[in-house]
């Protein structure tokens, strides 16, 4: 079974055992011809993925008890992957989600790291640097660099600290394996939102 979650920036796919990352156009080429089920928060693809004859858009089987009616897709089928939890998802944004007892009980979102960097570029070009992941959170730095990561990095741990009330956290999307590095018994695993599509596809009988 192939599955693909449509993201703000790529395709993401899976065949059961790995995951790619392929832009919009080379994820249509490659699998234009193979049966697919996909969910999507890229809205103004969905005339092209109409024209995909043996692809399905599963988005409206995918939901969670509490839910607001706004809430993307891809968040729903990351919180279905388990029962309980705090469900990280960082790529273009970070989101944040608190499920317990398979009740969403709210979140937040954030700019995803290279958003927080680039903002800071429009402040003063002294200012466009990298982000330094190996930054100390148990002191002050001092240089602009350091400064920098520290603010982003610290704001984020203490965000997630705050809601946390030792749950497990999950973490997901391209900058997730670094930020699940930042928590204790924390796991980081790209086939979350996969594993809530397919409790979904499963659930609700999809065939």
């Amino acid at each position: 079974m192939l599955l693909a979650d449509i993201g703000n920036t790529y395709f993401h796919i899976y065949d059961g055992n790995r995951v790619e990352h392929l832009s919009y156009a080379e994820a249509i080429e490659r699998y234009r011809d193979m049966p697919l089920y996909y969910i999507s928060v890229k809205h103004d693809l969905e005339i092209k993925m109409t024209q995909m004859k043996k692809w399905k858009n599963i988005s409206n089987a995918i939901f969670i008890e509490g839910e607001y009616e706004t809430m993307g897709v891809d968040r729903k089928a990351l919180c279905l992957s388990h029962k309980e939890g705090v469900f990280v998802d960082a790529g273009s944004a970070i989101t944040v989600d608190v499920i317990e007892g398979e009740l969403y009980r709210g979140g937040y979102i954030l700019p995803g790291l290279q958003a927080y960097l680039q903002s800071y570029t429009t402040i003063s070009s002294a200012l466009d640097v990298s982000l330094d992941e190996k930054i100390a959170l148990d002191r002050l730095p001092r240089t602009t660099k350091e400064q920098i990561s520290y603010g982003i990095i610290a704001s984020i741990k203490v965000l997630i600290d705050k809601h946390r009330n030792a749950k497990k956290l999950y973490f997901t999307g391209g900058d997730g394996k670094f930020l699940s590095t930042l928590f204790d018994d924390a796991l980081y695993d790209e086939t979350l939102v996969f594993q809530g599509m397919m409790k979904a596809i499963k659930d609700k009988k999809i065939c």
